[in-house]
C-alpha cells in the first residue's frame, strides 16, 4: 500500500484514471462532473442522500478528482481554467493525449489537440458540446456496482437503466475534427470546416453523423456558410490506396453500401442550445431556405424522395435531447413535416417501406413460382406414376398386378436372356407353379430290386425317348439287365415297352415285304464249344507253341 500511495498519493485507482483518459481523450476538455457522469454514472445514485447539491457533487466526483490529482503529478493532465458555472476545467497534456490514444485505441494522429486554453473565455461552447455528447450517450449505471447500496438507491438506478438507450460509447465520439476542403487531414487548408462532434456507432444504426452545436449566437447565414463548407468537403475526391478516386470522407470513415443504390452525403445534426440571443424557431426556417439546394431530394417513382449527393440536415434542441434522448421524436429533418426519432430523421423511412414492399412482392412472386413449380412437378410425377401403372403387368393366372419388386425381378435378364422362370406369374402363382412342377417331377419310390444302384444302367425310373411315357416296373427292370448269362440285354433300352414292340413289328414287316429271313432276335447258344484236340505226348498248352 505504501508503494501505491507513493506512486498515486491521492489514492486513485486504474479504473478511474482510465475514465479520465477516455473522456478527456474524446472531449478534449471537461469538468470533473462531466467525467464522472460519463465514466462512472453509478456514483450519481450512490450519493443521492447528501443534504445539499454541492455536497452530493463533491461526494460523487471525489474519486475522479483524486485520479486527476495523481495524473497531474504524472504530467498527464492539467487544469484548464474554469467554466461559466465555476467548475474547474481539465484537459490532457501531449503525454496524456498519447496515453488516451491507447485507451481509445485510436491513432495518435486522430486524437486532435489537447484543448489547452479552452477555458480562457468560460468554455461555453465546449461545455455545450460535452452536454450534447452526454445527451446522446445517456450513460447507464452499472447495477453490479450498487449491489451493497440501499433499496432506494438501487430503485433510482434501475429506473435510469430502464429508460431509453443512448447511442454508442465514449469511444464512438470525436470532437473538433477538421474537414479539409483543401490540404490534408493533418494539415487542413483554407476553405474547410471543423465539425464539433463526429459520431460513429454502426452497431446502433448510426454509421456516421456530423453534429454542429450552436449556442444561438450564429445567424442563419453563418450556419448556411458552414454547411456550404460541409458540402464542399463531401464533394472532394482523392486517390485511395488502390489508386482509385473516392470521396475524401470515405477514406477515413466507413459507411455500408446502400441496397437501393442511393448515395446521400453523411447527415448533419444541428443542436441548438438556447443561451444566446437568437431564437432557433426563427433561425431554422431561414436556414432551410438558404440551404434548400443542399438537402432537397428528387421525387422518385416509388413514392419516396431520392437524396443522391444531398446532405440530410436535422435540427433539435439540447434541452429536448437531454429529456428524450435519441429515441425521442424531437428531431426535425429539413423538408419533412413533423418530428421524428434520430434514426428515422437520418434515414429514409418512405424508401425503406417501399423497398420492404417491393421485397415482399418479390418474395410473394417467388413463393408463387415455387408453388407452381411444385404443383407442376407433382402433376408430372402423378402422370408418370399413372403411365407406369398402366404398363404394370398382370398375373396370367390370377390377374393381380405385379408388385414393384416382382416387376423388377420378372424383367431381369442375363446378357439379354430372361432369368425368371415364370415372368408372367405373380409371386404367389409362381410359387404354386414351382411347387406343382416339383411335385410332378418328384421320383417315385425305388423298388426293392433297385435299391442297389451300383450296377444299374438307369438307377431312377427312365422315360421313353419316343413318347416320353414313364417306364413300367417290368420295362424298367428289363432294360437294366446286364446281358450276362442266358438272358441277353435289351436292344432298345431307351424305348418303353409299347414303342419297343412297335419298332419290332415295323422291322418284321420290312423283312416280309422284301422276302428276307430275319435271324432270331436272340440266338441262344447252349452248346459248349469243343476243346482242341491234344497231341500225344504233349500237354494242353503245347498248342500255343505251334
Amino acid at each position: 500500500m505504501a508503494g501505491k500511495r507513493k506512486t498515486n498519493p491521492a489514492g486513485s485507482t486504474n479504473s478511474y484514471r482510465g475514465d479520465v483518459l477516455r473522456v478527456l481523450g474524446a472531449l478534449k476538455v471537461a469538468t470533473t462532473d462531466q467525467i464522472q457522469r460519463i465514466g462512472a454514472p453509478h456514483l450519481t445514485f450512490r450519493h443521492a442522500d447528501k443534504p445539499t447539491p454541492s455536497k452530493r457533487k463533491q461526494a460523487r466526483t471525489a474519486s475522479h478528482t483524486a485520479a486527476l490529482s495523481d495524473m497531474r503529478g504524472h504530467g498527464l493532465s492539467e487544469n484548464g481554467g474554469s467554466a461559466g458555472a465555476g467548475d474547474r476545467l481539465r484537459n490532457l497534456t501531449p503525454k496524456g493525449l498519447q496515453a488516451a490514444s491507447y485507451e481509445l485505441q485510436r491513432p495518435l494522429t486522430e486524437m486532435g489537440s489537447t484543448g489547452r486554453g479552452a477555458g480562457s473565455s468560460g468554455a461555453s461552447h465546449p461545455m455545450a458540446v460535452n452536454e450534447t455528447v452526454i445527451a446522446l450517450l445517456r450513460p447507464k449505471p452499472n447495477m453490479a456496482r450498487l449491489a451493497k447500496d440501499s433499496a432506494e438507491v438501487r430503485a433510482a438506478a434501475q429506473a435510469a437503466v430502464d429508460s431509453p438507450d443512448g447511442i454508442g460509447t465514449i469511444a464512438s465520439f470525436w470532437t473538433e475534427v477538421p474537414l479539409p476542403a483543401t490540404g490534408t487531414w493533418n494539415a487542413p487548408g483554407k476553405g474547410g470546416a471543423q465539425v464539433d462532434i463526429v459520431l460513429t456507432a454502426p452497431q446502433d444504426g448510426v454509421p456516421l453523423l456530423f453534429i454542429e452545436v450552436d449556442n444561438c449566437h450564429e445567424t442563419a447565414e453563418e450556419l448556411a456558410d458552414k454547411l456550404e463548407k460541409y458540402a464542399r468537403f463531401f464533394k472532394r475526391k482523392v486517390k485511395d490506396t488502390d489508386g482509385r478516386e473516392r470521396a475524401m470522407w470515405r477514406t477515413r470513415w466507413s459507411v455500408p453500401a446502400d441496397p437501393s443504390a442511393e448515395h446521400p452525403y453523411p447527415p448533419v445534426l444541428l443542436v441548438f442550445n438556447r443561451i444566446g440571443e437568437r431564437n432557433p424557431n426563427h433561425t431554422i426556417p431561414r436556414l432551410m431556405q438558404l440551404t434548400r439546394h443542399l438537402w432537397q431530394g428528387g421525387w422518385g417513382e416509388d413514392g419516396y424522395h431520392i437524396y443522391d449527393n444531398k446532405i440530410p440536415i436535422i435540427a433539435t434542441g439540447l434541452n429536448q435531447l437531454r429529456e428524450h434522448g435519441p429515441a425521442g421524436k424531437v428531431f426535425a429533418r429539413f423538408g419533412r413535416s413533423g418530428p421524428q426519432t434520430l434514426l428515422d430523421a437520418i434515414g429514409n423511412p418512405r424508401r425503406d417501406a417501399a423497398i420492404a414492399r417491393a421485397q415482399q412482392r418479390q418474395r410473394a412472386l417467388a413463393q408463387e413460382r415455387q408453388a407452381k413449380a411444385r404443383q407442376a412437378a407433382q402433376e408430372q410425377v402423378a402422370k408418370q406414376a399413372a403411365e407406369r401403372e398402366a404398363r404394370r403387368p398382370a398375373c396370367a393366372t390370377c390377374g393381380a398386378r405385379f408388385t414393384d419388386e416382382r416387376w423388377e425381378a420378372a424383367e431381369k435378364t442375363n446378357w439379354g436372356v430372361p432369368v425368371d422362370t415364370h415372368p408372367r406369374l405373380c409371386d404367389g402363382c409362381k410359387h404354386q407353379a414351382v411347387a406343382d412342377a416339383q411335385e410332378a417331377d418328384r421320383p417315385e419310390p425305388i423298388p426293392d430290386w433297385a435299391q442297389q444302384t451300383e450296377f444299374l444302367r438307369f438307377p431312377h425310373r427312365p422315360r421313353c425317348t419316343e413318347c416320353t411315357a414313364a417306364f413300367t416296373n417290368e420295362r424298367w427292370k428289363a432294360v437294366n439287365r446286364p446281358g450276362w448269362g442266358p438272358v441277353p440285354m435289351e436292344a432298345r433300352p431307351k424305348l418303353c415297352g409299347d414303342c419297343d414292340r412297335k419298332e419290332e413289328e415295323g422291322i418284321a414287316r420290312s423283312f416280309d415285304e422284301y422276302g428276307w429271313t430275319p435271324e432270331p432276335r436272340h440266338q441262344e447258344q447252349h452248346q459248349e464249344q469243343a476243346l482242341p484236340e491234344q497231341k500225344a505226348g504233349g500237354t494242353w498248352l503245347s498248342r500255343f507253341r505251334r
